[in-house]
Parts: structure tokens; sequence; C-alpha cells
């Protein structure tokens, strides 16, 4: 099901196995190249230290997209994204080849069995609010401003790749 206007969502990229920072722009090609979906702009990379997982240091980016796909489509089309560049998800917070979250959907509050927008973590991770930051610094999450959120973060290692 499409949407009946462009909406404006955000998406969350991360990959800890392989050539991660090869496998950020692959996907990024891939998520631009689907059909009703536009790139409006992404984020510089970012090395984090895991967060609730495990294994090498992460690279993660945000992305931000114009969609007519609806928030359940759009998620499909990440998750088939994430399965062609071989993400398995044998436990839960596992290593992976990529991870693609949708964090936000236009002012989309949704919470069902298959997803919850906004994402229900982000306001605790660095490594989506510093990337996210460079798209969209006057963002407003429901737990206060992306500097506020982030001052909450500083123990979680983030540095830019050059």
């Amino acid at each position: 099901m499409t949407a009946t206007h462009w909406a404006t969502a955000y998406i969350g990229l991360g990959a800890n196995l392989g050539n991660a920072v090869s496998t950020l722009i692959q996907a990024r090609e891939a998520l631009t190249g689907l059909s009703s979906v536009r790139a409006v702009a992404s984020s510089p990379f970012y090395r984090t230290a895991p967060v609730d997982s495990s294994g090498p240091d992460y690279v993660n980016a945000v992305i931000q997209l114009q969609t007519l796909l609806s928030p359940h489509d759009l998620l499909a089309a990440l998750q088939k994204i994430e399965l062609d560049f071989g993400r398995e998800r044998p436990w839960r917070n596992a290593p992976r080849t990529l991870d693609l979250d949708l964090l936000l959907y236009d002012n989309v509050t949704l919470n069902d069995p298959s997803l919850t927008l906004p994402h229900p973590r982000m306001h605790e991770r660095a490594f989506v609010l510093q990337p996210l930051k460079n798209l969209a610094p006057d963002l407003m999450l429901a737990q206060g401003s992306i500097d506020t959120l982030l001052a909450k973060c500083v123990d979680q290692g983030i540095e830019p790749l050059p």
C-alpha cells in the first residue's frame, strides 16, 4: 500500500561484519533505488562501539528519505535489503552484516507487533542521535531535543570516519 503524499522517513544504517563502510554505501544505493523512494540527505559515517551487542565496532549513519510507501511497506523493503546483504538473526542484537532501522516516519506514532514508531530506543543511542543531528539538528523527539539526549549518551563511544 502506498501513502497519498511523500512522507519523510529517517532510516538508521549499521554494520559490524565484513566491509561495513562498503556495505553501508551499497545499502544507501539500494534504498534510493527503491521505487516510490527518493533520497533527501545522508549523514556522515561514524564508528561506534557495540551497545547491548558484541563483536567488532559498528559503522553507522542515518539517511533521510521521502517515500510514497506506507510505514509497513517501507519496513518490508528494508528487511528485504537486509536479507539481500546476508543479514541473519541468530539472536537479539547479534553482530550483523547490515541493520536498517525505520526510526521516524513523518509524525506517525505506531505500536503493533511488527513495527513501533518512533523507534523505541533511538533516544538512548548516540549512534542514532549524532547522525540524526547532522540531518535534522532541531528535531524534537518525545524524550527531548537531540542535544539533550546526546548529552545523556556521553559514555557511548562515537567517532566520525574520515
